[in-house]
């Protein structure tokens, strides 16, 4: 599996007279972890949701460094787990096989449990796990498929603070060499997680994607260099929203 790099291109999405945003360019390097911040309703759900091929832009291109598309290849994760309560945590994992028509692959779902700690939970409901628990069997539920591009919507923003960075450090580890992309509001997360970050600002202000981050995620909570890049961000999404 290789991930390949993703360009976007002078994007824009408007409805009406409203503009989102306009001409936004960036490039998702290939292999690495990116993290797009902004303040609220600047549009960065809709931006990860056109990456995704949810929703359609208003103009702009988006190609990827192989020529091939992303669609077919791409895995998502979002703030909710999305867990079918009347299914077992094993068939949850394997729900993508279910819904084609392919046949699970029970030594992979194994394998997965026991990547993500839930070892003789499989045969549970999600009922039955905690909140942490139930998003370490949806980050299990999107490696399923093995997809070289990952989509993350804020996917551990409902966590406490001890089980959201026990995740972010499994989910860093189990989607290394993945191309990412993950929206989240905490700047400790993006700086912890990201090897390059990327902050949308208003309809006029387009992207700065000028903050790249030295040396390999997921870097520790009280890393003076991740400290240091956050004080750097959150300067930098100030100025983006002044």
């Amino acid at each position: 599996m290789k991930s390949p790099a993703i360009h976007v291109k002078d994007l824009g999405l408007r409805f009406g007279e409203h503009v989102v945003f306009d001409k936004v360019s960036f490039t998702l390097p290939a292999g690495k972890w990116v993290s797009l911040l902004g303040a609220s309703g600047v549009g960065k759900t809709s931006l990860i949701r056109i990456l995704a091929g949810l929703m359609p832009p208003t103009s702009g291109t988006i190609t990827t460094s192989d020529g091939k598309p992303i669609a077919g290849r791409l895995a998502w994760m979002g703030q909710k787990d999305l867990l079918y309560p009347w299914l077992t945590i094993r068939n949850n994992i394997a729900l993508s096989a279910r819904l084609t028509g392919r046949r699970s692959d029970h030594q992979r779902v194994d394998a997965l449990l026991s990547q993500v700690g839930l070892e003789g939970y499989g045969d549970q409901r999600p009922a039955a796990l905690s909140g942490g628990m139930r998003q370490r069997a949806a980050l299990a539920r999107t490696l399923y498929d093995d997809k070289p591009i990952v989509m993350m919507d804020e996917p551990f923003s409902a966590l406490d603070t001890i089980t959201r960075t026990r995740i972010q450090a499994l989910a860093a580890e189990l989607l290394h060499d993945r191309t990412v992309l993950l929206v989240t509001h905490d700047p400790m997360e993006a700086c912890r997680l990201s090897h390059q970050l990327l902050v949308l600002a208003s309809a006029s202000g387009g992207i700065d994607d000028s903050h790249v981050l030295e040396g390999a995620p997921p870097r520790a909570p009280n890393d003076h260099y991740l400290l240091h890049s956050q004080a750097q961000l959150l300067q930098q999404l100030v100025r983006a929203n002044a």
